[in-house]
């Protein structure tokens, strides 16, 4: 499925090339998936004239690696904040071959087109659900799914932006509630599938965070 979060193809998951793979501290077990920051490189000689900025979508771990010194190979070692920046997203900040540049960066909303994408995977009796394109703040809380036949069933965190249900929900149409990690705000994104959804499909729905 492609990086930590599990967004495979970035065009097709609305991604892009402007994005970011987080160091541990940032990246939350999954939960950062999908947040987005400005950046500005800072303090280099290496930055681009007037200091421009560029917005990276998180779409992947920078994992730790404990044989290197924090400060010397180890950039993604906890408690640092890092971005393993995709190559166009950093040559709009810097000459990409300085590697490693200081920078400033902050949260900032997430600007999406269309509706929230769901990806199904799974079986008859468990339903894993890669949630992409998402607006606002860009992550995942919580969700739950609701067949045409059966009530709101809570869903537990996977891995990365994945959800998943151990219910039989084949034949049915399903409709799912978003929470989002940041804000604690809900979207309903109703009858996003129909009955005869299947596992390997990705499926676009209306609804999104503003």
């Amino acid at each position: 499925m492609g990086g930590a979060c599990g967004y495979g193809n970035l065009f097709n998951s609305g991604y892009g090339l402007d994005t970011a793979a987080l160091s541990t501290t940032l990246f939350k077990d999954g939960y950062g998936c999908g947040q987005c920051f400005q950046i500005v490189c800072v303090n280099s000689k290496h930055c681009n004239y007037g200091r421009p900025s560029t917005v990276v979508t998180a779409t992947n771990l920078c994992p730790p690696n404990w044989y290197q010194d924090s400060n010397n190979g180890g950039w993604c070692n906890p408690p640092r904040t890092h971005f393993d920046m995709a190559k166009p997203a950093f040559m709009k900040l810097a000459y990409w071959r300085a590697g490693i540049i200081p920078v400033a960066y902050r949260r900032v909303p997430c600007k999406r087109s269309g509706g929230m994408r769901f990806q199904f995977q799974g079986n008859s009796y468990w339903l894993l659900v890669f949630v992409m394109n998402v607006g606002g703040a860009g992550d995942i809380k919580s969700m739950a799914v609701k067949g045409s036949r059966t009530n709101w069933i809570s869903m537990s965190h996977n891995w990365g932006a994945s959800y998943q249900a151990f219910s039989s929900l084949y034949g049915q149409s399903l409709s799912f509630r978003v929470t989002s990690y940041t804000t604690g705000e809900t979207v309903y994104a109703w009858n996003v599938a129909p009955a005869n959804w299947n596992a390997g499909m990705t499926y676009k729905s209306g609804a999104n965070f503003s």
